[in-house]
C-alpha cells in the first residue's frame, strides 16, 4: 500500500482516479479546485487519458458527467457550495433518473466564507434530493470515502455526494492508498427510459427513490463510519459530524472523552445510534460544521423534551467556522489563552495587484459615470469585485455568478440610465451569455464591460473558456458588430478608453466593451514554468 502526504482536495482526487473514474467535470471554486487539478497532473489520469478538462459552468459540468455515468463509466464532478446552486437542476432530477456508471458529486462548503459570498451547508440539498451523502472527518477517510462511495453509487443505484469544508479540503495528512481499479466498460442503460423523465415516467421513479430510503437508512444504521462511542459520564452525549470530531478530540489530547459520543459520518443520520444516545443521556450537544442540521432534526426528532445544545441556543456560534476552542467554551472547559496580536497590526484588505488591467478599466468609467452620478455599476464574482474598494469604489453590486448583467438590465428596464454590467471572461461564459441574450432580445440600453484577462484569475489561472471567442460569442448571440468595441486598458490608453464608452453610452441599445489584457499574476506563472522547463 504507498502513502501520500496529501491536502483533503488531493486525497478525493487520487481515490477517484484509484476508483477507476473515466471522467472529471469542474468548474474552477476555492475550496474545491484543486480536485481536478490534481487529476489533470496526475501521471495515471494521463496515461488512461481520463476526461480532466474544465467545464463552463457547474451545470454543464454535472450534466456531463451524468452523461458520462449513462453510458456505464465511472464519472466525478466538483464544485463549491455556491456552484451547486448552479447545478441544482440537474441534481434534483439525477436522484430521480438514479446512475448507471457510478457518479459522485463533490461539494465543498466555506464556512466563515474565506472566498464566497454565503455558508450554506450542502448536507441540506442532500436531504432535499433524498440522497446519500458522505462527511469525512480527516484526508483518509476522504479518500476512502469517496474510493467506496462510487461501489455505494452503482449499489444503490444513485447519485452520491462528498461535503467537505474549507479546513479538510486544505489541511494535509497521510493517506493510504487502495489498490488501482480499471475503469468500467462501455455499457448502456437496462432500461431504455431510465433517464427521460417525461411525467408519466418521472413520477415512477421518483417513488423508487422514495422505496430507496429505508435501505439508505440501513446502510446508515450499519455503516463503519457512523459510531457510538461510550462514555462513563451520561449527563451528556454529544453528536460529532465530520471535520468536528477532530475538535472535540484536540479537547482531549489523551483520547479519552469522558461522554457518549456519536460521530456522524455518512447520511441519512443513524437512527439507531441517536435513539441509543438519546436513551443513555441527559443533555445532547451536537457539534456540525455549517447549519444545524442534525440539531434541527434532534430538536424536533424526540418527543420527550431532551435538552439540545448547539448552534441554534448559543451554545455554539450561529455562523462561521467551528475551532476546538468553541468546542471548549460549549463543554464548559476554560478556554485556552491565546496569543494577543501586536496592537500595531492593521489589518490588510485584499487588493487589485499592482499593474492589474482593471484598475485602468475602473478609473476609465469612473471619469464616464462622474457626470450621471454613482449607483449604477452593477458588477459580478472575481478578482475585478474588488472595484468596489477604495481608491477605485466603482462597482455597486456582487451577487452571483453572471448577476452583472441581468441586473443592469432589470435597472434599465426600471428607467435607470446609463447601467453599466462589469463581468469577468469567465464569468460571462459560466452565466453570463444568457443573460446577454435577454438584453439583445429586448434591445435593452445597457453597456456590458467584459474584462478580459483571459484566464480564471481568481482561482489560480485556469484556462478560460471564453479565450479568443468572446466577439464572436457576443455576434452571435446578437449584438451589432459596430458596438463590440476591443480596448487594451493601459494608462497610456485612458483617453481612448474614456471616448469609446462615452460612444457607447450615447448609444441607446446593446453595447459589449471588451477591455483585454492578459493577467499579470498568469503572464508571471507562466514565465516561472518555462524556466523551470528550461532547467
Amino acid at each position: 500500500m504507498q502513502r501520500k502526504l496529501l491536502l483533503g482536495v488531493e486525497a478525493i482526487g487520487q481515490a477517484a482516479i484509484d476508483a477507476g473514474i473515466s471522467g472529471v467535470y469542474a468548474y474552477p471554486g476555492t475550496p474545491s479546485t484543486e480536485i481536478t487539478e490534481y487529476i489533470q497532473e496526475n501521471g495515471t489520469a494521463k496515461e488512461r487519458n481520463i476526461h480532466r478538462l474544465w467545464s463552463a459552468n457547474e451545470k454543464t459540468a454535472m450534466e456531463s458527467a451524468l452523461g458520462m455515468s449513462y453510458a456505464g463509466k465511472r464519472s466525478l464532478t466538483c464544485m463549491k457550495h455556491v456552484g451547486l446552486n448552479v447545478a441544482a437542476d440537474v441534481y434534483m432530477n439525477a436522484a430521480i433518473t438514479g446512475i448507471n456508471g457510478g457518479m459522485v458529486i463533490v461539494v465543498a462548503d466555506d464556512p466563515s466564507q474565506h472566498s464566497s459570498q454565503n455558508e450554506q451547508d450542502s448536507r441540506f440539498y442532500g436531504k432535499f434530493a433524498l440522497l446519500p451523502v458522505f462527511e469525512p472527518s480527516n484526508q483518509q477517510e476522504a479518500y476512502n470515502m469517496t474510493f467506496e462511495a462510487f461501489d455505494f453509487s452503482e449499489k444503490t443505484g444513485l447519485p452520491v455526494m462528498v461535503r467537505i469544508t474549507t479546513r479538510l479540503a486544505h489541511s494535509r495528512s497521510g493517506v493510504v492508498q487502495k489498490e488501482l481499479l480499471p475503469e468500467n466498460v462501455l455499457k448502456l442503460p437496462e432500461n431504455p427510459l431510465q433517464f427521460m423523465l417525461l411525467p408519466a415516467y418521472s413520477r415512477k421513479y421518483y417513488q423508487q427513490l422514495l422505496d430507496k430510503q429505508p435501505l439508505l437508512q440501513k446502510y446508515s444504521n450499519e455503516s463503519e463510519y457512523n459510531t457510538f462511542i461510550h462514555g462513563t459520564d451520561k449527563g451528556l452525549g454529544i453528536i460529532c459530524c465530520g471535520i468536528t470530531y477532530n475538535y472535540l478530540l484536540e479537547n482531549y489530547p489523551d483520547g479519552n472523552c469522558p461522554y457518549p459520543v456519536v460521530k456522524i459520518a455518512q447520511y441519512p443520520v443513524p437512527e439507531i445510534w441517536l435513539r441509543k444516545l438519546e436513551k443513555e443521556c441527559d443533555e445532547l450537544l451536537v457539534l456540525e460544521e455549517g447549519y444545524p442540521l442534525v440539531e434541527e432534526l434532534l430538536t424536533d426528532f424526540f418527543e420527550r423534551g431532551k435538552k439540545v445544545h448547539g448552534r441554534l441556543n448559543g451554545a455554539l456560534p450561529r455562523r462561521g467556522e467551528l475551532n476546538p476552542d468553541h468546542v471548549a467554551k460549549a463543554l464548559g472547559h476554560e478556554k485556552a489563552e491565546s496569543a494577543e496580536l501586536p496592537l500595531n497590526l492593521v489589518n490588510r484588505p485584499p487588493s487589485l495587484c499592482a499593474g492589474c488591467g482593471h484598475q485602468d478599466t475602473y478609473i476609465a468609467l469612473n471619469e464616464v459615470i462622474a457626470e450621471y452620478g454613482s449607483g449604477r455599476v452593477f458588477s459580478d464574482i472575481g478578482c475585478y469585485t474588488l472595484g468596489a474598494l477604495p481608491p477605485y469604489s466603482t462597482i455597486n453590486t456582487c451577487v452571483d455568478m453572471g448577476a452583472s448583467i441581468t441586473m443592469a438590465k432589470g435597472a434599465a428596464d426600471a428607467g435607470l440610465e446609463p447601467v453599466f454590467a462589469v463581468i469577468g471572461d469567465s464569468t460571462f461564459t459560466h452565466s453570463g451569455m444568457t443573460g446577454l441574450l435577454d438584453c439583445v432580445y429586448e434591445k435593452t440600453n445597457v453597456n456590458i464591460i467584459i474584462v478580459d484577462n483571459e484566464t480564471v484569475a481568481m482561482t489560480g489561472g485556469q484556462d478560460s473558456q471564453a479565450k479568443g471567442r468572446i466577439e464572436k460569442i457576443c455576434a452571435g448571440i446578437g449584438v451589432e458588430p459596430e458596438h463590440i468595441r476591443v480596448f487594451v486598458p493601459l494608462k497610456k490608453n485612458h483617453a481612448e478608453i474614456v471616448a469609446i464608452m462615452k460612444e457607447e453610452v450615447a448609444y441607446k441599445g446593446v453595447s459589449v466593451l471588451i477591455g483585454r489584457r492578459e493577467c499579470i499574476q498568469r503572464i508571471s506563472r507562466v514565465k516561472k514554468m518555462n524556466r523551470e522547463e528550461n532547467v
